[in-house]
């Protein structure tokens, strides 16, 4: 199977973490800051042991606080990142686990992280292979994708993955418009190193987007 290429949401703050008292939003930031130094700064051959490493802490972070979507949400981005760096039939059972985890948090607060649990969820229907080897559906993905832009229609990765997600379906005019209004979206507090490495995300595939237009 190919290497699964699934760099998921380095979401941003958003209001629900009212829920989570300081240490919580200090746990949840920090996996965040190291999830995009892992995901853009790293070497990609040393990116499944360091994944793996903080998949570990996400992991956790969940188990400890089992109400909490957020926690839920991460632990789901950390299992499928590690996925995509490990690659191959191995990485399957890992992207099931990340589902899991995303469909766990949709369960407590759809809402929280501006509904990146929906968005997260959909990367993954739309690069996990369909069956019989895995559960990629580019309907589900859609679904899923237009339930985030419903919550957070500005976001930089709603608007990236919606992105992605049209160029896939060949709509390239349609997915550039979304790209371009990715490179609009706010700045998130603290997340500058994933606000960075998601302007190069977009880039890369407008690169691609005009090609097919071209």
């Amino acid at each position: 199977m190919k290497k699964l290429l699934i760099a998921l949401l380095a979401t941003a703050s958003s209001t629900s973490l009212w829920a989570m008292d300081a240490n919580d939003q200090q746990r949840l930031s920090d996996i965040q800051q190291q999830w995009a130094k892992i995901q853009y700064e790293t070497p990609e051959g040393k990116r499944a042991d360091a994944f793996e490493q903080l998949a570990a802490k996400a992991n956790a972070f969940s188990k400890e606080r089992p109400a909490t979507a957020e926690a839920w949400i991460w632990s789901g981005i950390v299992t499928s990142s590690w996925a995509g760096a490990q690659g191959g039939l191995g990485a399957l059972g890992k992207v099931k686990e990340a589902r899991s985890d995303l469909e766990k948090a949709l369960s407590i607060d759809p809402t929280a992280l501006q509904g990146s649990a929906y968005a997260s969820l959909a990367a993954l229907y739309d690069r996990v292979p369909g069956w019989p080897v895995g559960f990629g559906d580019s309907d589900k993905a859609d679904t899923l994708l237009k339930q985030a832009l419903k919550i957070n229609p500005n976001g930089i990765d709603n608007l990236y993955f919606w992105g992605d997600h049209l160029y896939r379906q060949k709509h390239y005019a349609e997915a550039k418009a979304a790209l371009l209004k990715a490179q609009q979206a706010p700045a998130r507090p603290d997340r500058e190193s994933a606000d960075k490495g998601r302007h190069k995300d977009i880039q890369a595939l407008l690169v691609d987007v005009d090609k097919k237009l071209n």
